[in-house]
């Protein structure tokens, strides 16, 4: 696992504003770490992407005029590397003074860079600040939030999730109850999970006792949700089972992973919350 002694971690590290283009400040986390702490081998049972926003992203046109653009990065779960958040926000803030022809030639440089580190090809989608393609989704299913629990501390286990047996549903649910810490600052990630699944009924109550019990849990976005898919998978004997974390906005980015057992089934865009 990662930590706060790796050297060239910038997490929780004063770092000064770059004032140059530095593709080497970003910084790979291999997955395949945490995977095998769930017991995950090289055939994943999920397929997905991370979906991350990008809202401080800037750079200079031919004149050398600003341009402002919100970015909206797709990385394949199916890649080597997560990238570290506090080195792609500052990667990113290295370009406000670099220029570029055109949005398609920042496009390629920035895409080149970020595949480069998570080992795979990822997509970049450029927005104009004011696009109506950036409004949040309206999420579809039931909130469980009213639901009665005993909150009580601990780590998230996979047996506190009731099912029944036998009983065999297909329903949409969703918290906005989502809590997590940053495995290396311990500072608090806010977020929505949503989820879709065919299989043995959860206790709707059940689910909200597990989603809390991520409150003083300690790892990446990514991670988090890997792990939720993994134990409620295992849980309900799932024909299908689809999960988005919608994690707000934090140093001008917000990712929210997705997983799904389907190759073909897509992500939701963003939240209003984010």
């Amino acid at each position: 696992m990662v930590s706060g002694e790796d050297q060239e971690l910038l997490l929780g590290r004063h770092t000064p504003v770059l004032q140059e283009y530095a593709p080497q400040i970003l910084y790979p986390i291999p997955r395949h770490l945490a995977r095998q702490n769930l017991g995950l081998s090289d055939a994943l049972p999920f397929q997905g992407v991370d979906l991350w926003h990008a809202y401080e992203l800037s750079w200079l046109d031919k004149s050398g005029k600003p341009v402002v653009r919100v970015g909206r990065f797709s990385v394949p779960a199916t890649s080597p590397n997560i990238v570290e958040s506090k080195s792609f926000k500052l990667y990113l803030n290295s370009l406000n003074n670099s220029q570029f022809s055109s949005d398609e030639d920042a496009k390629g440089t920035i895409t080149t860079d970020i595949s480069a580190v998570a080992g795979a090809d990822v997509t970049l989608s450029l927005y104009a600040a004011d696009d109506p393609a950036l409004a949040g989704a309206t999420l579809q299913g039931e909130c469980l939030d009213e639901c009665t629990i005993e909150p009580r501390r601990g780590e998230p286990d996979a047996m506190q999730l009731e099912v029944q047996p036998g009983n065999v549903v297909e329903e949409v649910l969703y918290s906005h109850l989502l809590r997590s810490l940053c495995p290396v600052t311990g500072q608090p990630d806010w977020a929505t999970v949503w989820l879709h699944y065919r299989g043995s009924a959860i206790m709707h109550g059940s689910l909200l006792q597990y989603i809390v019990a991520y409150r003083e849990h300690q790892e990446f976005h990514e991670q988090c949700l890997e792990r939720m898919f993994t134990d409620i998978s295992m849980r309900c004997d799932v024909d299908f089972l689809h999960i988005q974390a919608f994690y707000t906005r934090r140093g001008g980015l917000d990712i929210s992973p997705f997983r799904s057992t389907d190759g073909n089934a897509q992500p939701l865009p963003r939240l209003n919350r984010q």
